[in-house]
Parts: structure tokens; sequence; C-alpha cells
């Protein structure tokens, strides 16, 4: 079996959001996995990446935040909410992110998760960087060959984020966090789990949501993930931009998929195997 981070951001324990967190916890441990909770509010999570993050400071009169973060990873000067929470990471195998979508995005104490524990030398900033290699980043480096999903409940209607809503796509409202914060580190990230209409959920509603839920944690670690292209693997330019002839025509965020007929990505001398697309 395996072992599963909740990372869980909802200030009421009542809510729909804690309510999925919960159910996660008890399939997942039912099934044999190790399952750990990072409940954030309920941790008191601070949220402000500041100078209060390192025991000791390189440059103790003037904060930049990247280098003292690149120092206190390295010389084991962070505070040990940071390096607790680095931990749980490195144990996983799979990562839930368990948070509601509010103004587009992640809250605040979620996103100050990612800006504190995600330290350069850890999440970011490491691995060869030259002409021809940029970095353990977008399909390598730290947190390569865990899995990561998102559960997100959302206010609006699906129809709003379908691929022509007013709201854009829901695969373009996450695509900073699951290419940006997931995969750019490493992460396979998994197919998202949306929520619609939360705050309208009747019972009937809330049974069809738990049982679709439970069918997506019992595949955790059995579907595919998002075929992201990664940065290192040939599809892309001494620029970092997709070479002309891939993408499918596409001009979003689409083109960054790997699709069928596409050359195989090579990394460190091996082949990644993934699921390609249908052209």
């Amino acid at each position: 079996m395996s072992n599963v981070l909740i990372v869980h951001a909802h200030p009421e324990p009542a809510s729909l959001t804690s309510a999925l967190k919960d159910v996660a916890v008890e399939t997942l441990r039912a099934d044999g996995h190790a399952v750990k909770v990072s409940d954030l509010y309920a941790m008191g999570w601070k949220p402000l990446a500041d100078a209060h993050d390192f025991t000791e400071r390189r440059d103790p009169d003037r904060l930049i935040y990247v280098a003292e973060s690149k120092n206190a990873y390295a010389s084991g000067f962070q505070t040990a909410d940071i390096a607790a929470e680095q931990d749980k990471l490195l144990w996983a195998d799979a990562v839930l992110f368990s948070f509601p979508l509010w103004w587009f995005g992640m809250p605040a104490i979620l996103k100050g998760w990612f800006d504190r524990v995600f330290a350069y030398g850890f999440a970011y900033g490491v691995g060869e960087h030259s002409e021809t290699h940029w970095g353990d980043r977008y399909g390598e480096g730290t947190l390569a060959g865990r899995r990561a999903m998102l559960i997100v409940p959302i206010g609006g209607h699906l129809p709003h984020y379908s691929d022509r809503g007013v709201n854009g796509s829901i695969d373009d409202v996450l695509w900073p966090i699951q290419h940006g914060a997931l995969f750019y580190p490493g992460m396979d990230v998994m197919l998202p789990f949306p929520v619609y209409s939360a705050d309208r959920m009747d019972e009937d509603g809330w049974a069809e949501v738990k049982t679709a839920f439970k069918g997506r944690l019992a595949r955790l670690f059995i579907d595919d993930p998002i075929p992201y292209r990664a940065q290192n693997g040939g599809h892309y330019d001494g620029k970092q931009r997709l070479k002309p002839e891939l993408g499918g025509g596409s001009d979003g965020i689409n083109m960054h998929l790997v699709r069928e007929g596409d050359p195989q990505e090579v990394l460190r001398g091996q082949v990644r195997q993934t699921r390609r697309l249908a052209s």
C-alpha cells in the first residue's frame, strides 16, 4: 500500500470541502493506505513568507527571500514547520490538495503553504542548468514519482467552467496550480475532482458526489496522469518554446499536452512513457 498526504485548506470543519477531506481519509485508510493530513487552518499555519522563516539569516540587513530560502534549506536554517511539511511531501507517494476555489485560485493560507514549503533547493532551483538542460523541472525534480490531485468544490455551475464558459474552462483556471506548482517540481498530476454548485447541493447530490469521489480515490494509483510535456524531453526548443510542428494547431494550454504522433520524449537518455491524447 501507499502513503498519501492530504493538504487541506478550509476554515469550516462542517463544510463540503472538509467533508470530502474526511471521505478521503476514511476511504484511503480502509483501502490500506497510510494517510497524513495537514489541516492548515487547524494547524494555525503561517501563510506569510517573510524573515521569520529563517532561524539564521545570510543577509540580516536586506531580505531577498529567494537567497535566504536557498541558504536556509541547504544549511538547516528553515523553521520547523517548513521542514516538517517538506518531510511529509518526501514521505508521500501521492498528495491530495483539498480547497475551495476562491477568486479563481486557492485560499491565501494554501498559497502561503506553497510559498514557504516549496523552498529554493527543494522544489525549484534544482538540477543541472546549462544550454541544453533548464534545471530539473516540469517533469523532473525533487517530487518526481509522486502523484498529485486537486479536490476543488466550486460555487459556480459546470457550464460556466466549460470550454466556452464565461469563467474559462476548469483546465485553464487550474493551470497555474496543476502545471505551474505541481508538475514544475516533477509530480504526476491527476485530473482534478471539481464539485460544481457546491453551495447548493442537496442530499441526493452529495450521495452522487461521494460515490464518484470514492471511485476516483480507488483509481488514484491506476489512472493515467495529465500528459504534460516534459521541459527537457525534446519537445521545446532552446528558448523553451514548443517546437512549431507540435501542439496540434492549438494556441492555448492544450498545446503542452503530448499527442499521438508526437516524437518520443527522452529524459536523461531514457524514453519517457506517458499517455498520449488522440490527435
